[in-house]
């Protein structure tokens, strides 16, 4: 039977898998081409050229080149000698902390040098400075422009965000201007804490407990979304309470007015407490810039509320820094503004809380101080540096962000009633709650907290804070910086001068014959090597008897020490 024909199989490949082929053989021959060039061989090799038999002089010719060879090597040799030997010093300089090939620098260089560092520390100071006098000088004109003075109150902390300062600034113009409290942040405090504080503080002054909205957007991405949902977010970080009743308050005082202005309220307070957040809730949209960063309002900003309302956003005030430490950490830009260190700050933070809180709350084992806890938040967290060693300054600073945003749940303890403050009186207060339903906005308060979802007293970390926060309001009061170079300066001249004294004193008590030359400074750096370099063993001898010594078969003790 014959045998049916079959037919070749085809070559052709897909464009994928000949590519891929392709690109092996490339990896492949660059992998020889550089195994090559390691090993030294060379992919074409050089065609000595040949001297022909006929030609004159043949070896005279190839000595020559013989010798010409040569010497190139030996020119080569001497060269990589010469810069083996130079990488060598170089290395050994760097070692000793001296270049060898830099001289030493002449006096005008460093002259020069000193006075730039001296003005670039007097430029950090003068514009830190001057961060402080504008934000004095613009809390002060939201004072002077405002009808109605708002103090934020961080509800964790009430009293501390208080400035007596402030509250006299705002009270001394006798009635033209009204003072209100208002607490942000209250689902951050346990339900009976946040209601002994709002008996406490409206006694002195008409208080209204808030809650700002924290996913408020621009208004075009608003829309856009409503637009794209037709959904409106309900969830408990897009809700607000106690808009309404501060709205309305606001409402009805504008109404009281004279004249046909509006009402022009002012927002101040320390950093962080929410006066931005509070503009933007009532505004709906983002109207302020607002964030977990402290210090982000730069400048008094004017919103428009209503039609009769309008609101003044302020930059934070500036505390003062005969204030107490844990007030400095947590109402203060300190650490923002590079005057502090954040493990200090975490340190005096710690101090004013209980340990076994605290241990809770970051879920950290029994510590015996702020760096040990910052190590075992770190490693807790997966703060790592290179080497897996923990990131302590990160941790630190996730820490203070903790204490200062709008996530970590303390609580302060309410003070008993000891009489007003020096600054306040009976008059004064009953000038602030007259023309205010007082009863409605109790009855309003009482609503939001019952509606408010608060943490448990034992999820919640007590904190010892006391008294008021000291606020500076006048440029004069903010206090002179001195650079840290001139302080350096100082106490290198002090140095100095306490050399040249016992210099002097020591040349007086010598007689002229033990009179020592004074080394120079080169010498003064060998002697400082020769004391770093290991002292080599001395040789030590042994007086031994005469008859072992001319023995030549004794031994020798001497062979020990060499």
């Amino acid at each position: 039977m014959k045998r049916p024909k079959l037919k070749k199989g085809s070559k052709r490949v897909s464009c994928a898998k000949r590519f891929k082929i392709q690109k092996k053989v490339r990896e492949h021959h660059k992998k020889l081409r550089k195994e090559a060039k390691k090993s030294g061989i060379k992919r074409k090799l050089k065609k000595d050229i040949e001297v022909p038999n006929s030609a004159p002089f043949k070896e005279e010719v190839l000595r020559e080149a013989e010798q010409r060879k040569q010497e190139l090597e030996e020119l080569k040799e001497k060269n990589r000698l010469a810069k083996q030997k130079e990488r060598a010093e170089k290395r050994k300089a760097a070692k000793d902390g001296v270049s060898g090939a830099e001289e030493p620098k002449s006096k005008r260089v460093k002259k020069e040098e000193k006075v730039k560092a001296q003005r670039q520390a007097r430029a950090a100071v003068a514009k830190e400075k001057s961060n402080k006098v504008f934000r004095c000088k613009e809390l002060n004109k939201v004072i002077e422009a405002s009808d109605v003075i708002i103090e934020v109150l961080d509800a964790r902390d009430p009293l501390g965000c208080r400035c007596p300062q402030l509250e006299e600034a705002v009270l001394k113009h006798e009635g033209k201007k009204r003072l209100l409290f208002v607490m942000t942040k209250i689902d951050l405090v346990p339900k009976e804490n946040l209601e002994k504080w709002v008996e406490y503080l409206k006694e002195e002054c008409p208080t209204f407990v808030f809650k700002a909205c924290m996913r408020i957007q621009d208004k075009t991405v608003m829309e856009k979304k409503q637009k794209a949902n037709g959904k409106v977010d309900l969830s408990r970080a897009a809700s607000s309470f106690g808009c309404d009743s501060l709205m309305q308050t606001l409402s009805d005082l504008s109404n009281k007015l004279e004249s046909e202005s509006m009402l022009k309220v002012g927002v101040v307070g320390f950093p962080g407490v929410g006066k931005s957040s509070i503009i933007n809730s009532l505004k709906g949209i983002r109207a302020c810039h607002a964030g977990v960063q402290r210090g982000l309002t730069k400048c008094m900003q004017e919103v428009h509320i209503s039609k009769k309302v309008k609101m003044i956003d302020s930059p934070a005030m500036v505390a003062a820094p005969s204030s107490s430490g844990e007030k400095l950490v947590l109402r203060s830009l300190q650490v923002e503004e590079n005057e502090a260190s954040p493990l200090e700050a975490v340190q005096t933070l710690l101090k004013h809380c209980n340990q076994q809180d605290i241990m809770l709350e970051y879920t950290v084992p029994d510590y015996r101080n702020a760096l040990e806890f910052l190590t075992l938040f770190a490693k807790k967290r997966g703060f790592l540096q290179k080497g897996a060693l923990p990131n302590v300054e990160q941790a630190a600073t996730v820490f203070l962000n903790d204490w200062t945003g709008p996530k970590l749940s303390y609580h302060t303890k309410v003070p008993e009633r000891q009489g007003l403050p020096p600054h306040l009186t009976e008059d004064l207060v009953a000038q602030m709650q007259a023309g205010m339903n007082l009863d409605k906005m109790n009855m309003a308060n009482v609503q939001i907290i019952k509606c408010i979802r608060c943490p448990n007293k034992a999820s919640s970390i007590p904190f010892n804070s006391k008294n008021m926060t000291d606020g500076i309001l006048s440029v004069c009061e903010l206090p002179a910086v001195k650079p840290a170079v001139e302080e350096e300066e100082k106490k290198e001249e002090e140095q100095t001068e306490n050399l040249e004294e016992t210099e002097d004193a020591e040349e007086i008590e010598t007689p002229e014959s033990e009179v020592v030359q004074t080394p120079k400074p080169s010498q003064k750096k060998n002697a400082r090597k020769r004391t770093k370099a290991k002292a080599t063993p001395a040789h030590v001898s042994f007086d031994l008897p005469a008859a072992q010594q001319n023995d030549d078969e004794a031994y020798d003790f001497n062979t020990d020490f060499v």
